[in-house]
């Protein structure tokens, strides 16, 4: 699978207390495939990542959402954690670029609770996803169908529960972004 996606570039959106997995394995993944991999965030330095509640590894930021433009990234992914996808959905600056990259029709693979940043953008109506169980009355009351599946492809949407659900992700993440590229 080397270079099957070459050329492609990947914004991962993420702030401070994102779960550390779910954050790693992706970008990992998606290098391996060939891609260039962005952490965007809303301060420049490092990020805090958890693993779980306890605090994990901290994550280089390699740009900060004042100076990332949707329209130069062919995908975006949201990690969850329960600080990081608390926090991130109040910031009008990742809702916009959430908003943009779906407007565009790109691929926005969000894990866990990653998903309340779509909620917040407006993004979640009519559409079947999965996400951290406790997150089914959020997408229900956004207009949402939420199922209890590994992964979930609904369109542009890529959706996973948990880190246990990591290897289907990024499977599905990497054939959707193969298939855009092809």
């Amino acid at each position: 699978m080397p270079n099957t996606l070459k050329g492609l570039k990947v914004a991962v959106l993420a702030v401070d207390g994102f779960e550390q997995a779910e954050l790693v394995e992706p970008r990992r993944a998606l290098a391996e495939a060939g891609a260039t991999v962005h952490v965007i965030s809303a301060k420049a330095g490092k990020i805090q990542g958890f693993k779980h509640v306890d605090k994990g590894d901290a994550v280089d930021v390699d740009m900060t959402f004042d100076k990332a433009v949707p329209g130069d990234y062919d995908a975006v992914v949201l990690p969850g954690g329960v600080v990081n996808g608390d926090a991130i959905r109040l910031l009008p600056q990742a809702q916009a670029f959430v908003k943009a990259a779906d407007k565009a029709h790109k691929p926005i693979a969000v894990i866990c609770h990653g998903t309340w940043l779509p909620v917040s953008a407006g993004l979640i109506k009519g559409r079947t996803v999965t996400s951290w169980p406790s997150l089914q009355d959020d997408i229900r009351n956004a207009g949402g169908t939420w199922v209890d599946k590994e992964v979930v492809e609904d369109g542009n949407f890529i959706t996973s529960r948990k880190p246990d659900d990591l290897p289907a992700f990024n499977k599905t993440l990497i054939a959707q972004l193969s298939r855009a590229a092809a």
